[in-house]
């Protein structure tokens, strides 16, 4: 990864360098890809999960000449109950896409494994975050393209394994689309050219907003061991998910690294488990994040999110210029569904019938930069793009093992220097 520079870029420079960096990835979708399937695309689903369903949803809907051919999940129950709603579809023309033979069917630890070693041209990778790197280094192996859902990994030493990945995969003239879907909203698309043209003047400063209720969670059956349950429930554990402001505040962080044509150099961060009950269900994961990024032309991010139910949500973004401001989508209109978008972008992309697309480095960068977010609050300290990017932090379980134990916790908290307590009078 280059090194950021310093203050030394002024604001309009910087701007300019956003610019040609869209238009950079712009021309890369064009470069050489492996040779086209004019056939039926066939798919397979490593993660059989609803968010998962959902892109299978969009992508059969908005699609001609594609077939679900293979499922792989740890859990039968899983891979059972999404066979059944494809297989059964109440929509016909997405049931005439589903083609799904037993011995197409996986569970287990190695599920990923066998399910490579079928004839699927394109691979969801839609499983809990944590695996991600491992997934897609075997599906880089196999030489499969991929749709890869965010976040990538859930802290530094994964997105560095994934960047490895992606970069080989991409060498070898493979597709990747990535589940930041905003990329494929031509709302967005358009806006975001006219804000790199200079419509708003200099982006001087951003703010970014995540804020919504407790997400959701399941009881545990008293039949599960603590790491089913950890897997089962996962959007509630850091190791799993990576917490909220990498999980779900990725999306309009990716938005302002959008603006800004890159990532920020550095982050202030702080946050806290102020209203989330802390029972084993709720997990280890922070209810609320406060991050003051700083962008390599000195252009500040303000970003907050928090997971309170009952009080006032908001979301998205604000771009603040010199002659201006935006939300990022505000300068275009589009009525179509961004996630089958990027599903027919990916299918165009590996047909060879439109331009190329591999978005893994580029969205390794802003999960990267949700979770140096994370390390500068849960430390209480400032931290730099470089030092997130070479930290050897890693939050994952050395071993995964049903009968062992997998205690919750402790929540974390921030170092401090420990003073003389307040005496009062």
């Amino acid at each position: 990864m280059d090194k950021r520079s310093s203050k030394s870029i002024s604001r309009r420079d910087f701007g300019k360098k956003s610019a040609f960096a869209s238009f950079a990835v712009a021309a890369v979708h064009q470069t050489k890809a492996m040779p086209a399937n004019v056939d039926t695309v066939r798919i397979g689903i490593l993660g059989c999960g609803k968010r998962s369903s959902r892109n299978l949803t969009q992508m059969l809907a908005g699609n001609d000449n594609v077939k679900l051919i293979a499922l792989a999940d740890v859990f039968q129950d899983h891979l059972d109950w999404y066979r059944k709603t494809f297989e059964n579809h109440k929509d016909a023309s997405l049931r005439s896409k589903v083609d799904i033979q037993d011995d197409h069917c996986f569970v287990g630890w190695d599920a990923y494994k066998k399910i490579l070693e079928t004839d699927i041209d394109v691979l969801f990778e839609t499983c809990t975050p944590y695996v991600r790197p491992k997934h897609v280094e075997a599906a880089v192996e196999a030489k499969k393209h991929l749709f890869v859902e965010k976040p990538i990994a859930v802290d530094p030493v994964g997105v560095r394994r994934f960047i490895k990945a992606v970069k080989k995969h991409k060498s070898l003239g493979l597709s990747l689309v990535a589940g930041t879907q905003s990329r494929h909203d031509k709302s967005y698309i358009e806006t975001m050219a006219k804000i790199h043209d200079g419509a708003i003047g200099d982006v001087v400063a951003m703010r970014s907003y995540n804020c919504r209720g407790l997400p959701w969670c399941v009881e545990r059956d008293p039949k599960w061991s603590d790491l089913e349950y950890r897997l089962r429930n996962w959007y509630n554990y850091c190791w799993c998910c990576g917490d909220s402001i990498v999980e779900q505040a990725i999306h309009t962080i990716d938005r302002c690294n959008w603006i800004k044509g890159g990532p920020p150099e550095s982050v202030f961060a702080s946050g806290g488990r102020a209203w989330k009950p802390r029972t084993e269900m709720y997990g280890d994961t922070w209810d609320n994040f406060s991050c003051d990024y700083e962008y390599p032309d000195g252009t500040p991010l303000a970003f907050f999110g928090r997971h309170w139910t009952g009080c006032a949500m908001a979301g998205g973004l604000d771009a603040i210029g010199t002659k201006g401001r935006s939300n990022g989508q505000d300068m275009a209109e589009w009525d179509g569904d961004a996630t089958m978008q990027q599903h027919q972008d990916l299918v165009n992309s590996i047909r060879g019938s439109g331009p190329r697309f591999h978005e893994g480095v580029r969205v390794a960068e802003s999960t990267l930069t949700a979770i140096m977010g994370r390390m500068s609050a849960y430390t209480g300290k400032r931290l730099t793009w470089e030092e997130a990017m070479n930290s050897d932090l890693s939050i994952i379980p050395e071993k995964l093992d049903f009968n062992l134990k997998y205690p919750v916790g402790p929540i974390p908290e921030p170092e401090v220097v420990p003073k003389k307590p307040l005496e009062y009078r």
